[in-house]
This record gives structure tokens, C-alpha cells and sequence, in this order.
């Protein structure tokens, strides 16, 4: 069972791998690496390449649920929207850091950076700003200007980064990001849109050996959820959850 299903519309789980030199793209190792990803999981049979130079491979999308992977000129990233189970995607992402290595010629002397994020996002047709005001309050210096008569709230994204070491390699991101315009709240034409709570966090630096690279994620998963179920559910995606469901 996932136990953040239920707290959002969509929730997430995504592994980026960012390298200092740039991946091979020729054909015979990309169709390579992602045909070892399609072993493991058959339902990834939609392959293209976009224009920048990104391969991707994922599934059908039509259930609302899928996986999905991608090599950049210069990242790897894995993801999965909607797991019914957490460890799925985990699985997922494990998998594809123990072929980068191989089947992308990816040294852990290359790792330029490693993350791990969890989404959570919020289909809400309105002033995104506003209920995450509502919801979050602001900051004291800031309460006084927010309620300056006539004043309309239209960009209000709440970030903190922490780091847990003292070089700040390992670090662990909190914050949200509203997609409401200035467009939309002068015309009154609101889209439905995704109102998205992140947890991202991000080891910088190179990696001692290729072992590190699973290692290292299963280390920023752990700290990923240490930090949703010890403040995240309860300071902003319950509230956050509160004011969309009272409109």
C-alpha cells in the first residue's frame, strides 16, 4: 500500500543522476540500456526522442499510472507517477542505477549529483497563491504587507533547503511551486492546474565506486521520508488539503 496516495491527486517518486561529462548517445548503447529497462518492466514499450537530444521510454499513460525513464545529454533520470506501492518505484529507480554504470559508461568520479524526489501535487481550478497563503500563513515579517487594502496575493512559493553535513553535499529541499499567473487572476480565467508540494533531496559530488550510486539513493529516500512523515503531512499537505477541499 502507498501511504501518500490518499494525502494528494497525483503523487510521485523520481531519480535524477546529473554527470559532469556528457552521455553517449549513439544508437547501439541507448537502445541497449533502455531495452535492459524494458526487460525488467515490458509495460515500457513507448520509445522517442526528442528534439534537446532526450531519449525517453514509458508506458501507456492512459491509466493515470506509469513509469517512465530518460537519458539527457548530460542526467539519467527514472521516475513513476501514482506507484500503488512505494517499494515499486524504489525497485525501479535501483535498477536503473546499477546498469548506468555499465550500459551508459557512467564512473562515479563522473557523478556531478544524485536526488530523489517526491511529489505531491494538487488539481485546484483558482488562485493557487491564495491557498497556499491561506494554508501555510506567512512569515511575520511578511504578514503587515500581506494585508496592505487592496492587495492581491499572485506569487507566494514557500522554499527551504537544509543541509546535513558540513561540506553541504547532502542536502534535503523542501517547497512548492504554484502554477496561477497574473494572466489568470486579471482575466478570472482559471485553468485546472497543479498546485505541487516537492521533497528533493540531493547528494553533490563524485561517488567512491559504483555500489555508492544504490547505496546513496537508498540513504535520500530514507531521508526523503523521514522528513514527509515527520513535518510534511502535517504542516503543508493536510493543510494545504483543508483550504482546496472548502474551495
Amino acid at each position: 500500500m502507498n501511504p501518500y496516495g490518499g494525502l494528494c491527486d497525483d503523487f510521485y517518486v523520481n531519480m535524477n543522476l546529473c554527470t559532469e561529462m556528457e552521455l553517449p548517445s549513439n544508437r547501439e548503447t541507448i537502445l541497449h540500456f533502455f531495452e535492459r529497462v524494458r526487460k525488467a518492466y515490458p509495460g515500457m514499450r513507448n520509445f522517442y526522442c526528442r528534439e534537446e537530444g532526450e531519449f525517453v521510454l514509458e508506458e501507456d499513460k492512459e491509466e493515470g499510472r506509469y513509469r517512465w525513464c530518460a537519458v539527457e545529454p548530460r542526467r539519467v533520470c527514472s521516475g513513476y507517477l501514482n506507484p500503488e506501492e512505494i517499494q515499486e518505484a524504489l525497485l525501479q529507480h535501483q535498477l536503473v542505477l546499477q546498469l548506468a554504470p555499465y550500459e551508459l559508461s557512467i564512473s562515479p568520479l563522473d557523478c556531478e549529483a544524485l536526488d530523489v524526489l517526491f511529489g505531491f501535487d494538487f488539481t485546484y481550478r483558482g488562485n493557487h497563491n491564495q491557498v497556499v497563503a491561506e494554508a501555510l500563513g506567512m512569515p511575520p515579517a511578511f504578514e503587515r504587507f500581506a494585508e496592505w487594502p487592496g492587495g492581491m496575493v499572485i506569487h507566494y512559493e514557500p522554499a527551504l533547503t537544509l543541509a546535513f553535513d558540513r561540506e553541504c553535499r547532502r542536502q534535503c529541499r523542501v517547497s512548492l511551486e504554484t502554477r496561477t499567473t497574473a494572466y489568470h487572476i486579471r482575466t478570472g480565467d482559471y485553468p485546472e492546474e497543479q498546485l505541487s508540494v516537492y521533497v528533493t533531496c540531493r547528494q553533490y559530488g563524485s561517488l567512491p565506486n559504483e555500489e555508492a550510486f544504490v547505496r546513496t539513493f537508498q540513504e535520500l529516500v530514507q531521508l526523503c521520508q523521514q522528513v514527509i512523515d515527520t513535518y510534511v503531512i502535517e504542516s503543508l499537505l493536510q493543510p494545504l488539503a483543508r483550504v482546496i477541499a472548502t474551495g
